[in-house]
């Protein structure tokens, strides 16, 4: 028998192992000032390219104005406790319905997080008569809630039709044995590849196949569909989505999420989600905020036209410039290279302290190993000059990658 913490000694994970260094600077880094298109890094100032703010709301003054008057009448507490308990307002109940009726949904439920909120979703959704099926590439929140399940589950490889039909077939198999049913779990947008799920493709399945749908639509909230509602709304098949879920984190720039789908799913999950009934309610600054934001999003399309301007200009110049940004169809825009974490971390520190560009590093285990994958997000607050002198600067690095002087750099990195 050991000491419990004894194995931290030694193994710290694939990541942690770095955290001497690389804590600080690639890693929790320290972002400040406005969030905006360029924020102080390092005590300079970068163009940003880390910051989920895709309409710019963060800093709208409507958007401003709502959020200090609010926090003035209610403060940071209230209501106090859980929704179910003593924390449920008429204005929970305004946002839900107006959630609602933007993703053409009977009803809604506002959360407190997103990632505890989808994680919990999918827990409560199935028993261990059911089978969960969900893409291979799904987000970690989705990841750990399909760990709670005590039943069967199946990945699929990602956006493969052919492999998701074959574990249906599995799943059914088993279903019919248990009595249970099938859920289908997929992203509306692959947050690192930037990639839309093939929903519509998940959804001619039905007509096969007896199963319910779950769709993590956290990118595509406000960023796609003609009116920004989502993926459903862009592949014409949001009456198909069983259960949809987005956050707030993204296009609305606050904190929270909700979930939508018939009113008697809506009601089993409000009455049985474990992360809602026993946590303290969405406080009311963030309700209020909310609702201002989701009424900006729906009135002033000009934020996602100006998004959808500078995405378009900023993958189009990179495709020209001979990159690889995979098959994104979305705003995430990652900028694939070949190298390893020791030559990432370098041309990283290269990238934001000689160019004055910040943007997020993704190595190995989140991608596999021998590639480097630097993730975009553009933002209606960019400009025209941030895409050129990032374009410009992503050839310089490029070429200092390809002639080695990144690796020569890296050899003096010890762990």
């Amino acid at each position: 028998m050991s000491d419990l913490f004894q194995k931290f000694e030694n193994n710290m994970g694939p990541l942690g192992k770095w955290a001497s260094i690389a804590e600080g600077y690639f890693v929790f880094p320290k972002l400040e000032g406005k969030i905006s298109n360029r924020m102080t890094f390092n005590g300079k100032e970068v163009i940003t390219w880390s910051v989920n703010d895709y309409l710019g709301l963060s800093n709208h003054p409507e958007v401003r104005k709502v959020d200090s008057e609010a926090a003035k009448n209610y403060g940071s507490a209230y209501p106090m406790g859980a929704r179910m308990m003593s924390g449920h307002t008429d204005m929970h109940e305004k946002l839900e319905n107006d959630l609602a009726e933007f993703v053409s949904k009977e009803s809604a439920y506002v959360l407190n997080f997103g990632y505890q909120g989808i994680l919990s979703i999918v827990d409560t959704l199935v028993n261990k008569n059911d089978v969960i099926v969900y893409d291979i590439d799904s987000h970690a929140c989705i990841v750990d809630g399909v760990r709670l399940h005590v039943g069967k589950r199946f990945t699929f490889q990602h956006n493969d039709i052919k492999s998701l039909e074959k574990n249906i077939i599995r799943a059914q198999k088993i279903v019919d044995k248990t009595g249970g049913g099938i859920l289908v779990i997929s992203e509306g947008v692959f947050g690192m590849r930037g990639e839309q799920g093939k929903i519509k493709e998940i959804v001619e399945l039905k007509k096969k196949y007896d199963f319910r749908l779950l769709v993590d639509d956290a990118h595509g909230f406000g960023t796609l569909g003609d009116d920004g509602s989502g993926v459903g709304k862009e592949q014409n098949v949001m009456d198909d989505i069983d259960v949809y879920f987005a956050t707030f984190a993204k296009s609305l720039a606050s904190t929270g999420a909700f979930v939508a789908g018939s009113k008697n799913v809506i009601k089993f999950l409000k009455y049985n989600m474990r992360s809602q009934m026993f946590a303290k309610s969405l406080q009311m600054q963030l309700v209020v905020g909310a609702i201002k934001r989701l009424e900006i999003l729906k009135n002033e399309p000009q934020h996602r036209e100006k998004l959808w301007k500078n995405v378009k200009a900023l993958q189009t110049g990179l495709v020209k410039s001979g990159f690889d940004i995979g098959t994104t169809k979305s705003c995430v825009t990652p900028v694939f290279l070949k190298g390893d974490v020791p030559e990432a971390m370098v041309l990283v520190k290269d990238l934001r302290e000689k160019y004055n560009i910040f943007c997020s590093i993704v190595v190995y285990p989140v991608i596999p190993k021998g590639l480097i994958l630097l993730r975009l997000i553009p933002t209606a607050t960019h400009t025209i000059e941030d895409i050129n002198e990032t374009l410009d600067s992503f050839l310089a690095i490029r070429d200092k990658l390809q002639n080695g002087y990144y690796k020569k750099l890296s050899e003096r990195i010890s762990v």
